[in-house]
């Protein structure tokens, strides 16, 4: 069970990725943003860059997570928690693991690509030897509303 206190801070970074989030819609992106957050203090953010960098790796998720790792100097985020405004998608759930986050909170869930709970449970795989915490639905309605104007742009 979530405390109340830890729900308004999940919410105050959720609004940060949000931000971030329509940043990469403004770019044409596919709005999602996301942040690394260790001790109450943000190590990394990121927004999709796909199109921009012409590269397919370029999630938000990955992004933030490099940028943290980089701060850190090291490539383990051990305690850590990102907090992105959709759901992981396979890739960026094993990009999850290979850091060692040890928290994971997502707003909206993606039905077509969801690597958490709505297509795959990639972080709950059998012989996974790290387990993530998932805390799922922050802001879930402004995350899924961003989704839906960008695409509904984009036809």
């Amino acid at each position: 069970m979530i405390s109340a206190n830890q729900q308004r801070i999940d919410a105050g970074y959720m609004a940060q990725a949000l931000e971030l989030a329509k940043r990469a819609g403004e770019s044409d992106e596919v709005p999602v943003g996301a942040l690394v957050v260790l001790s109450g203090q943000v190590l990394g953010v990121g927004y999709n860059r796909c199109i921009i960098d012409h590269d397919p790796c370029g999630h938000a998720e990955v992004l933030a997570l490099q940028a943290a790792a980089k701060k850190l100097q090291s490539s383990r985020l051990d305690g850590a928690t990102l907090y992105v405004t959709l759901e992981p998608c396979l890739m960026c759930c094993g990009a999850l693991l290979q850091a060692r986050v040890a928290r994971l909170v997502f707003g909206a869930r993606e039905p077509r690509t969801g690597g958490v709970v709505s297509i795959h449970e990639a972080l709950r795989l059998h012989g996974v030897d790290h387990h993530i915490a998932v805390t799922e639905g922050v802001a879930a309605d402004e995350a899924a509303l961003m989704m839906q104007l960008f695409f509904q742009r984009r036809r």
